[in-house]
């Protein structure tokens, strides 16, 4: 660690704090006396994100965010619940232990947040992330939803299992 001040290498923690998702420790130069702060994190590999066409692309919290928001837009959920649904569904793809995810993936995470949310909300991602064709396709989920079925295998618990790299 290098002094700000002087440039020095050889410092001295003070103090030590955790701070949630970090470490404040104060440290002090042994050459010129001078006190900075460092914070210590644990770094996080970065997720790519496999498209339906094969790119990749980084993965944005934000997108995921947009995604839940519009679904659950005029639903009567308490206040955090999306930021929730989006912080959860986050650490579950880092739980995977996998850089690349395809985009199935994570929609059918995100499928089954919102399904245990809000039907409304499960329904309107749904009908995006699906494509229903028709409204027979539509009402067919509709149906699945009624009776508890799962729709589809989740192919998230078949990749975290089956298929660990």
């Amino acid at each position: 660690m290098k002094c700000p001040f002087c440039g020095g290498t050889e410092s001295r923690v003070k103090d030590s704090r955790d701070i949630g998702d970090a470490i404040h420790r104060r440290r002090e130069c042994e050459h010129c006396k001078g006190r900075f702060s460092t914070y210590e994190r644990v770094e996080k590999f970065s997720l790519m994100v496999i498209k339906r066409d094969q790119r990749r692309e980084p993965f944005e919290r934000q997108k995921l965010y947009i995604g839940i928001r519009k679904a659950c837009e005029k639903r009567p959920l308490p206040v955090g619940e999306i930021e929730r649904a989006v912080e959860e569904t986050e650490q579950e793809l880092y739980r995977l232990g996998r850089q690349e995810i395809p985009t199935s993936v994570i929609g059918e995470m995100v499928m089954e947040r919102l399904r245990q949310m809000d039907k409304i909300a499960y329904i309107r991602f749904a009908s995006v992330y699906r494509s229903f064709g028709d409204v027979e396709t539509m009402f067919e989920e509709l149906q699945k939803l009624l009776h508890r079925e799962k729709p589809e295998a989740d192919s998230y618990a078949a990749l975290s299992s089956s298929e660990q790299l």
